[in-house]
């Protein structure tokens, strides 16, 4: 019986076909993005153990599209590295509907469910308008009172308050990244206040705000959505006075926050100079279910037994 050889450069391509592999199988063990360049850039610095923590605080409540947003915005969170997630639903305890998608989305180390009711006399009822009482106080308090007392005081992160039914560019929570220590970051926001577009107006050469477009109530201390800033989680700590309050005019959440942390002049301009809108105050239009309704006098359905 002749016996196999293998010859020098057998050998040779065996060890090389081995070390491509081997490579291969290290490289596509760590976290690693094929995207556009800020999002490589992002896991670069979380893998170098440099990218802050940025808390995006979202109040929810039940709904029949309840589901549908927060499924939305969950995909944001699968994308980007350094995102917690804080979901403090409006309910007397937190619901299995927001756990499981949480589980779905591979979320529950990177994400905190919370819960607390909105006072009665603070409840929209009925067919009031979306703006005639202020949304989300409770809620966001108490993400804040959570941040206070479980965030790592010796590492930089970011605060965002994140409504679930705006429309995000990942870009942002890149632009977010850049937010130095004790300040607040700003940029502007598309489809909101009756203006295509609301934003800072800067200095001639794009370091300070000293202004603002807005055409909603321009003479409010801070004339700018929700969505137009976050904040230097530091801030908080040193300001524990900083909260939300039932006990301001329409229209003035965003000032009464911030006017705790920061002033026009010490406000941080991002997003290109204040260029680029990556930001849109989007609403989901109310969701008709008119045959729903008559279904249900039936003593019926459509949705038994499932979750939607």
């Amino acid at each position: 019986m002749s016996e196999a050889r293998i010859r020098p450069r057998q050998v040779l391509v065996l060890i090389i076909v081995f070390l491509i592999v081997l490579k291969l199988v290290h490289h596509n063990g760590k976290h690693t993005c094929q995207g556009p360049e800020y999002l490589q850039a992002m896991y670069a610095q979380q893998e170098a153990g440099t990218l802050p923590h940025i808390y995006a605080i979202t109040p929810t409540y039940a709904r029949p599209a309840q589901k549908a947003e927060l499924t939305r915005l969950s995909h944001l969170f699968m994308l980007l590295p350094n995102l917690h997630w804080i979901i403090v639903e409006d309910s007397n305890s937190t619901t299995p509907l927001v756990r499981s998608l949480l589980q779905r989305a591979g979320l529950e180390k990177r994400s905190t469910q919370l819960n607390i009711k909105t006072p009665p006399e603070f409840k929209l009822q009925g067919k009031d308008p979306n703006w005639i009482k202020p949304r989300g106080v409770e809620q966001r308090n108490m993400a804040l009172a959570w941040l206070r007392t479980h965030v790592d005081v010796d590492r930089h992160a970011i605060v965002f308050f994140m409504d679930d039914d705006n429309s995000y560019s990942t870009e942002l929570f890149a632009e977010m990244t850049k937010i130095k220590p004790g300040h607040v970051g700003v940029w502007p926001v598309g489809l909101v206040g009756g203006l295509m577009v609301e934003r800072p107006i800067l200095n001639e050469d794009k370091t300070q705000v000293v202004g603002f477009n807005a055409a909603w109530q321009p003479k409010r201390p801070f004339p700018i959505d929700m969505a137009a800033f976050a904040i230097s989680m530091d801030l908080f700590i040193k300001n524990p006075q900083a909260v939300f309050s039932y006990e301001v005019q329409r229209g003035y959440q965003e000032s009464e926050i911030l006017r705790h942390l920061t002033t026009r002049q010490q406000l941080q301009p991002l997003a290109n100079s204040c260029r680029d809108v990556l930001v849109w105050h989007t609403r989901t239009e109310k969701t008709k279910l008119t045959s729903e309704d008559a279904l249900q006098r039936q003593g019926k359905r459509s949705d038994s037994g499932m979750e939607v």
